[in-house]
């Protein structure tokens, strides 16, 4: 058996370039880590400011933003990169402390494509990833 056809696979995904935006350098390379494991290829900001110029710089599929970030926060960055016609493909999750109803409530708002809240499972956040980057569609 060769599973070269095994749709469980992360084959499709696998090397997908997903940029990390946290001012929390520990997160930031635990996040890292884990996801370079994982087979993404992995893009690091530590701010809103610096987020932005790397999301339009080098095109990463996935962007994962903390919300409490300095010179930009997570939800003006989503906006930001909803409302340009370069970055509006990107898929953003939105990661935060500031308590669940309020990231349920405003991260949609600005344009994220997820959230989660923080602390996250590392295996939640990995299967929302894999879920925005293969997309809605459904086989056959």
């Amino acid at each position: 058996m060769s599973g070269q056809e095994d749709s469980s696979s992360p084959e499709g995904i696998a090397g997908a370039r997903i940029l990390l935006a946290d001012d929390n350098p520990q997160i930031l390379g635990m996040l890292a880590a884990r996801l370079e494991r994982r087979g993404y290829t992995i893009l690091t900001a530590a701010d809103g400011e610096e987020a932005l110029k790397v999301a339009a710089n080098e095109s990463p599929a996935l962007v994962v933003l903390d919300v409490m970030m300095p010179k930009k926060n997570g939800w003006e960055v989503a906006r930001a990169l909803k409302q340009s016609e370069e970055t509006s493909a990107i898929k953003v999750v939105v990661l935060t402390a500031i308590g669940e109803s309020i990231n349920e409530m405003t991260s949609p708002l600005y344009g994220a494509d997820a959230y989660l809240d923080k602390p996250f499972d590392f295996t939640e956040l990995e299967r929302t990833i894999r879920e925005l980057l293969e997309g809605p569609e459904e086989s056959p």
